[in-house]
């Protein structure tokens, strides 16, 4: 499981039905307990290395971000799931700023990212699924590959979002639980 304040505790809200963005102290209290609950039954907390332990054998299931760990493997024995509690929505972004001295080239850098050919590579190297149907029209998709899931699907995720002074009872909920 990871280790991240919010990633750490997501798995125990969703599977409660509870909103990711939760800052109602009861909710978390019982993300709490079911955390603590299922942690004997864990290999451990790591956001780094779960893509080198599933590979490798040590772990037979990980909570991952999708683009840090294999979803693929030489012999077809790792695949991608969503669970069917939900997940969350996440989005990476290009942006310019307003103070931006050179927007010319800015447009032209993330025109140049958004090509089918270049951002199709982005989805393969990165094992991110792209919002550029020609680009992904580009890309073979390995089975059980996160980058087959349908575009509609992966829109049953949930946004996390920031709860501002709410945000440190998530961080005192996974160092109690990474300290048990």
């Amino acid at each position: 499981m990871m280790t991240t304040e919010r990633w750490l505790a997501l798995p125990a809200l969703k599977a409660l039905g509870y909103s990711v963005n939760t800052d109602k102290d009861e909710e978390i209290e019982k993300a709490r307990e079911l955390l603590e609950e299922q942690k004997p039954h864990l290999l451990t907390y790591d956001d780094t290395t779960f893509g080198d332990r599933l590979v490798n054998g040590e772990a037979v299931m990980v909570e991952a971000w999708d683009g840090w760990c294999p979803t693929t493997d030489p012999k077809g024995n790792i695949g991608f799931a969503n669970p069917k509690e939900g997940s969350d929505l996440w989005v990476d972004t290009m942006v310019i700023l307003k103070s931006s001295k050179n927007k010319e080239a800015a447009h032209a850098l993330i025109n140049y990212i958004l090509s089918p050919e270049v951002h199709s590579w982005a989805a393969v190297n990165i094992n991110y699924k792209v919002p550029n149907k020609a680009a992904m029209e580009q890309v073979k998709i390995p089975k059980g590959s996160l980058l087959g899931i349908a575009p509609d699907k992966l829109l049953d995720g949930e946004s996390i979002i920031d709860l501002g002074q709410a945000s440190t009872k998530y961080t005192r909920l996974s160092a109690d639980i990474q300290a048990k």
